[in-house]
This record gives structure tokens, C-alpha cells and sequence, in this order.
């Protein structure tokens, strides 16, 4: 066999299968979906668990998420927003962390920033609280939630170059 053919093929060969490798794309995106609470009871003043429409709410919450790779999810240390995580929690196997609801919310969305360069995360708080927390995320504007309003959410996607979109839902 002639050594300058397998030289070439060699060489052929090479160049095909760069040609063929992919450089790997850096569009990675973390998306956080932020929600109120769902209907609450009146069983505690302080600490009310959910309603049983509270309860739907937070299980059609977690029916709808069922498709997305949740990272991670946080609520605040009352049993409403705890309750309203449950089943998106249970359903994906992840463990529901707790932060705190008097953090500002800048501080809170760097560090949520920070600690998830992909998937989803979702984050359930208050009606004082979601609007300033979607907002610091999105680096946009969110008007005030009347204590009234349930089903609410904020769907805030980060892609990899850090310009972040905002887009609301009504949830089911």
C-alpha cells in the first residue's frame, strides 16, 4: 500500500471529523417562575395553610410544571407558600428550600441568579413580595398584586448573555 495514500486518507479523515464536530453552544438558560401563594384558609391568622381551592391550584401549579426540569425550589417559611411548592416538589424529587421574606428582594434574585445557570426554579411568595422579586430577577418593571389576586405568576428566562425577558401568566 502506498504510504503517501494513508497519509491522505488519514488526513481526510481528520478533516471530516472535524467538520463534524459541534462546538458546544453556551445557550444555557435558567428560567424562574415566580408565583404567589395559592387561596389561603382561615384556620391561622399568622400562618394560614392552604384552602381546599388552594390545594387545586397547587396541584394544577405542579401539572403544569410537569414537563420543565425543575432545578429548584424555594418558598418562604409559611405553611401557604410551603404548601403551594409540595406537590411541584414532590412530583420532581427536589427538596424545598426556605428563604427568608423580609431579604430584600435584590439580595434574594442575586443570589437566585448566582446559585442556577439552568433549569427552572420556582419561587413562591407573597403579594407584597413576588412583583419586587420577578422584578429585581428581570431588571423591569412589575406593578404592585392586590392581595385579592391568586393564580398570578412571573415567568422570568435568563438566557446565558444575562438579558433576561419577563412574561406573565395566568395560572391554571
Amino acid at each position: 500500500m502506498n504510504p503517501n495514500r494513508i497519509g491522505f486518507q488519514a488526513f481526510a479523515l481528520a478533516l471530516l471529523l472535524g467538520g463534524c464536530a459541534s462546538t458546544p453552544r453556551n445557550d444555557a438558560a435558567t428560567t424562574f417562575i415566580v408565583v404567589r401563594h395559592a387561596e389561603k384558609a382561615t384556620d391561622d391568622p399568622r400562618d394560614p395553610s392552604l384552602n381546599e381551592a388552594g390545594q387545586a391550584r397547587a396541584r394544577r401549579l405542579a401539572a403544569w410544571l410537569a414537563d420543565r426540569d425543575i432545578a429548584a425550589i424555594y418558598a418562604t417559611g409559611y405553611r401557604r407558600t410551603q404548601q403551594t411548592v409540595q406537590p411541584t416538589a414532590t412530583a420532581h424529587g427536589v427538596q424545598v428550600e426556605t428563604y427568608d421574606a423580609a431579604q430584600p428582594a435584590q439580595d434574594f434574585a442575586a443570589a437566585l441568579r448566582a446559585a442556577h445557570a439552568s433549569g427552572t426554579v420556582l419561587v413562591a411568595g407573597h403579594s407584597n413580595t413576588v412583583p419586587g422579586i420577578a422584578s429585581a430577577l428581570c431588571g423591569c418593571d412589575v406593578p404592585d398584586m392586590d392581595e385579592s389576586v391568586y393564580g398570578l405568576g412571573y415567568e422570568i428566562r435568563v438566557p446565558a448573555d444575562g438579558r433576561a425577558t419577563l412574561s406573565e401568566h395566568r395560572l391554571p
